[in-house]
């Protein structure tokens, strides 16, 4: 029998390890905004967990990596609710959501678990990571906004943000055909700022900024969730978007 958890939260704890039973986290992150169970939006740190609860968290699974002998980058999930974590699995590779972490940490988790992958040491120990400010990732889907069927077809403009604190990792450009044969995700958004107020108001103007022609995308859906009162308090569970766009429909 397993407890049913009414509104919890997806917190995500990121390590790291190497063959010479060396391993770290670098923090988690809050991927609570989804759509059936499909992540939809992440940031890192969680907003409204106490640091001590992290902490505890993160020790727990740097022992874990120890005891099985895990090499490499790896995430542990999890679900959050009134102060306790549930196990949900482990992911032994590189995360989708993954560059929230770095913008944090200044830990190029790719090169990382490279550099572990050849034998090397980690090139760091747990008190020397030091996390630093907040950052937003909004995945970029080619679908409807809000009826999120799939929008293949030939990109005939790609425009993405820059400046301070922003960062876009794609492979599409302008002439691009999105084929209709896999994964909608065309790209990521991923702004960083030294408060999460400050990170909100980059993706919001990032998000402004973005122009992708040919095609629909998600990037409306994203403009109206990081304007979103429940969502800048911070906090919200995993059935907060279902709810929201349920709410929108009527």
């Amino acid at each position: 029998m397993e407890k049913f958890l009414q509104n919890p939260r997806h917190i995500e704890i990121q390590i790291l390890a190497d063959k010479y039973k060396n391993a770290v986290y670098l923090g988690e992150r809050d991927c609570s905004m989804q759509r059936r169970h499909q992540k939809i939006i992440e940031e890192a740190p969680a907003p409204g967990i106490p640091r001590r609860l992290i902490e505890r968290i993160g020790d727990r699974c740097v022992a874990a990596c120890k005891k099985i002998g895990y090499r490499g980058a790896g995430t542990f999930e999890f679900l959050y609710e009134n102060g306790e974590f549930y196990f949900i699995e482990m992911n032994t590779r590189v995360q989708v959501e993954h560059p929230v972490t770095e913008l944090i940490s200044g830990v190029d988790i790719v090169r990382t678990q490279i550099m572990v992958a050849a034998g090397e040491k980690l090139p760091f120990t747990q008190r020397q990571v030091q996390l630093r400010g907040h950052a937003i990732e909004c995945r970029v889907n080619a679908e409807d906004p809000y009826k999120f069927t799939p929008s293949p077809g030939r990109i005939t403009m790609w425009h993405v943000p820059g400046g301070p604190g922003v960062r876009v990792d794609s492979h599409v450009y302008a002439n691009y055909f999105v084929p209709p044969n896999y994964d909608s995700m065309i790209g990521k958004i991923i702004v960083h700022g030294d408060t999460r107020e400050q990170a909100l108001a980059r993706m919001q103007t990032a998000l402004l900024e973005t122009v992708v022609e040919g095609i629909s995308t998600n990037i409306p859906l994203h403009r109206e969730l990081m304007v979103d009162a429940k969502f800048m308090a911070g906090g919200t569970n995993i059935h907060y978007l279902e709810e929201w766009l349920s709410h929108r429909a009527r």
